[in-house]
């Protein structure tokens, strides 16, 4: 089943004026159920554009948009509950923190869904312990955590509503590196626990490959490759001509092959290359 398609997907901003810009140009895509996919593209390629259309947030200049089979903006659709099915997280989620406890701020979606009150409380449990929020922090508040805590308390409140699909722009912007790998490895732990469809935009080539099985690289607003991770990452040099830079062991390993030491064109993981390396010595 297809959880999100697009049809000759397009839009554009300033419409009339001398400012009018495509930022979204003529996408058709297809992305099945529970599945992880990445996205990838330089600033203005059409990236944040592009997530914005899948929960009605903008509204398409031309084509459509179909959410578990169904157009958005049919007549007989209302967009709102579309709103509860694709949770959409921007950069620096933590910004929308405002209520006096963890536990309030969590469970301000559940609230607005109209869930009992024993749904509630379970619904914040269960999203606070996939995002690894502590117990401990539920009666405190979310200003008193850290960059990386309050982070997984946004994550989890979008969590909260249990939309079938979770699209995430930039989760990890700005955190260290060890709030980085936990915010990501707790989203890639959530994937594997629930059906949910997950859709990771970023910049960092490294964070795509650790978690994406799927790889759409956005450019000039259009797609310019929409393939799995490993036939994408057979593209490094088309990658890098668009202004995109390429995981580091996958610049070592074109390099080994310029050399004679060829490991594969695949290679955009240490442990892979590691893997083929040994290869050459059995």
């Amino acid at each position: 089943m297809n959880a999100i398609q697009t049809n000759n997907l397009s839009y554009r901003y300033g419409i009339g004026t001398p400012f009018e810009i495509k930022a979204v140009d003529d996408v058709s895509l297809t992305i099945e159920k529970g599945e992880f996919i990445g996205i990838i593209g330089h600033t203005g390629s059409g990236k944040s554009t592009l997530i914005q259309h899948l929960n009605g947030l903008l509204k398409p200049t031309d084509g459509e948009i179909i959410i578990n089979e169904r157009n958005i903006w049919s007549k007989n659709v209302d967009i709102r509950s579309i709103r509860f099915e694709v949770g959409l997280v921007f950069q620096y989620s933590e910004h929308q923190l405002f209520e006096e406890t963890v536990f309030k701020d969590i469970a301000f979606g559940p609230k607005n869904i109209g869930l009992s009150e024993h749904e509630i409380d379970t619904r914040v449990r269960r999203a606070a312990e996939a995002m690894g929020v502590h117990d401990s922090w539920l009666d405190r508040s979310p200003f008193d955590l850290s960059g990386g805590q309050k982070r997984r308390v946004a994550l989890a409140g979008v969590i909260a509503m249990e939309p079938q699909i979770l699209v995430l722009d930039e989760p990890a912007a700005g955190l260290d590196p060890y709030g980085r790998d936990k915010v990501l490895s707790k989203i890639k732990e959530y994937h594997e626990s629930s059906d949910t469809t997950i859709l990771l935009v970023s910049h960092s080539m490294e964070d795509i490959v650790r978690y994406a099985g799927k790889v759409i690289v956005m450019n000039k607003g259009g797609v310019f490759l929409y393939e799995t991770t490993d036939e994408v990452f057979r593209h490094a040099d088309e990658i890098t001509q668009i202004g995109l830079d390429v995981p580091q062991i996958t610049r070592l390993a074109r390099l080994l092959k310029s050399q004679g030491i060829d490991i594969g064109d695949d290679v955009y993981t240490v442990e892979r290359a590691k893997e083929r390396v040994l290869e050459l010595f059995n």
